[in-house]
């Protein structure tokens, strides 16, 4: 007959403390107060390979619509930290969270000095008073949105087709 004993098992593994960006929603929770400047204000929020925050850095302020960003000053503490990635952020003052072109454009060159550097850039948001809007994720309610973090966009594509008629 086989006898059973109680024996301890180590407890269940526990995240190490700190703050964690899982989604947009927790970028926007840690970039709140942004919206209550009079200037744009851009961000890098520099994460670890588990996306734990490891640092938030102000790469730049600018005025009330607008703000010159280089990739060398976001990626600077980024690769001082060792970081896998960033998120990007900045306020729209006119408290529209909208993309602007140059929002977009802005990302593209960032996404790829990213990959230059073997950081990713996970995402990029708008905030300002009325929500905030993530430009991996955004979707215009009509016309064409050439996503900065794809080739293409798959619904300006989709759009394209249902057009011509197929």
């Amino acid at each position: 007959m086989r006898r059973y004993r109680v024996a301890e098992t180590p407890a269940p593994y526990k995240k190490p403390a700190g703050l964690y960006v899982l989604g947009p929603a927790d970028v926007y929770a840690l970039s709140i107060r942004m919206t209550r400047h009079r200037q744009e204000v851009f961000r890098a929020l520099v994460l670890n390979g588990r996306h734990r925050l490891l640092t938030t850095v102000t790469v730049g302020i600018g005025t009330l619509d607008g703000t010159i960003v280089h990739p060398r000053d976001v990626f600077r503490e980024a690769v001082r930290r060792n970081a896998a990635a960033v998120v990007l952020v900045h306020n729209h003052p006119s408290g529209d969270p909208a993309p602007s072109t140059e929002d977009v454009e802005i990302t593209r060159r960032l996404v790829s000095a990213g990959k230059l550097l073997g950081i990713s850039v996970l995402d990029h948001l708008v905030v300002a008073k009325g929500g905030y809007v993530s430009l991996r994720e955004y979707r215009p309610p009509h016309g064409y949105y050439d996503n900065p973090f794809e080739g293409g966009d798959e619904c300006s594509t989709r759009a394209a087709s249902t057009s011509s008629g197929t």
